[in-house]
């Protein structure tokens, strides 16, 4: 119980924060009925007013604006189709520094726009893009039907280890889109706002689009990618057939044990009626033996179960496909109040079930007991 519950936290935590660091925890955007949630958006004006109203909800630590932009990357006659998210110099690039496998982040020391672009590892494997080439860019304008093409400069190779955004987006600038969309110089795509906690996404969002002007929305990240976070879901389900499984087994074994034990010293279960010992003394020294055997065993399975997971966290002997599980090494993460919390529960639920044998106890005379062989 213990190491399931590590890795299903370990799973749910080091997932949910690689896609929570790419897109932040709420998206607020221009509404669009019938429009895919990872596309190009209708520009909103930047607002001090509902910035104002961001930056004062408790439940809110950051706000950053963005924009993306259907592209097509070409290098040495390959071409890709990708979706450039547009970020600005303020932008916070901690959350995805980390994972930049080789290169840096963006500069914006050009005043016109940054002439670099990062790019996912996949995209660079298939197009033959190496660190500091120059690849060109080309845009194609829905209203216009003209395309437009830039040269960018690779400044990194980025890799999360989540398909959605390997294969897809770039990163790069948002004047950069502002120049391509004819935008206006306070004009974005939208904000992408971080929570303190993210379990208070869906409440926090709610609340956003009834705060913001009418045509805003806030959209979670777990409604833009659903089926990241049903997977994550699952976990919880398979965590709880573990629980229920190791519990039947444990309750199963405990309940034989103590049978055992009774059986075996019927005949003194005798002795000790005859001279005149009552049910409830007898039950208590089986009870008191059943007991240790408990703690035992949960002491042992502490140590066991703790051991095991601080083993995979220290060595990461335990690796994964990452194209299948979004990580490479299996991650761990402990929670001490549950793990304290499943010893005192399966202590508590095995005792009470060793009653159950103890009720034999009441049922045997002395005179048959002391005859026992």
């Amino acid at each position: 119980m213990i190491v399931t519950l590590a890795f299903v936290n370990g799973f749910q935590k080091t997932v949910s924060e690689k896609v929570f660091s790419f897109w932040g925890h709420i998206r607020v955007q221009h509404y669009q009925s019938n429009k895919s949630l990872v596309a190009e958006e209708t520009p909103i004006s930047k607002n001090d007013t509902a910035e104002y109203i961001l930056q004062q909800d408790p439940a809110i630590k950051q706000i950053q604006v963005f924009a993306t932009k259907s592209a097509v990357l070409e290098n040495k006659k390959e071409i890709e189709g990708i979706l450039l998210k547009g970020i600005d110099e303020h932008y916070d690039s901690a959350q995805l520094k980390k994972f930049i496998q080789k290169g840096r982040w963006l500069q914006f020391n050009d005043s016109l726009y940054s002439k670099e672009i990062i790019v996912s590892a996949p995209i660079a494997n298939e197009l033959n893009i190496e660190l500091n080439d120059t690849i060109h860019i080309s845009f194609i304008s829905s209203d216009e039907l003209k395309s437009s093409t830039r040269k960018l400069k690779v400044a990194g190779i980025y890799k999360t280890g989540i398909e959605e955004y390997d294969k897809l987006f770039a990163i790069g600038d948002i004047r950069l889109i502002r120049r391509i969309n004819n935008w206006k110089s306070n004009e974005i795509g939208g904000y992408e706002i971080f929570l303190k906690d993210y379990h208070q996404m869906d409440t926090v969002a709610a609340g956003l689009t009834n705060a913001l002007p009418s045509v805003w929305m806030g959209t979670t990240i777990k409604e833009v990618y659903p089926n990241i976070f049903d997977w994550l879901n699952v976990q919880n389900v398979n965590r709880n057939v573990i629980f229920i499984v190791m519990s039947i087994v444990a309750i199963i074994n405990l309940i034989t044990c103590l049978l055992i034990l009774v059986l075996e010293r019927t005949r003194m279960i005798g002795i000790l009626k005859a001279v005149g010992a009552t049910d409830r003394m007898i039950e208590k020294i089986f009870l008191y033996q059943a007991g240790l055997i408990t703690l035992a065993g949960v002491g042992i399975g502490f140590m066991f179960g703790v051991g095991l997971c601080l083993l995979q966290l220290t060595t990461g002997l335990i690796t994964l496909d990452e194209s299948n599980y979004y990580v490479s090494v299996a991650p761990v993460y402990i929670i001490w109040w549950q793990v304290i919390s499943v010893c005192a529960a399966t202590a508590i639920v095995c005792f009470i079930s060793l009653i159950i044998p103890t009720w034999i106890i009441k049922k045997i005379q002395p005179i048959k007991a002391i005859q026992f062989r």
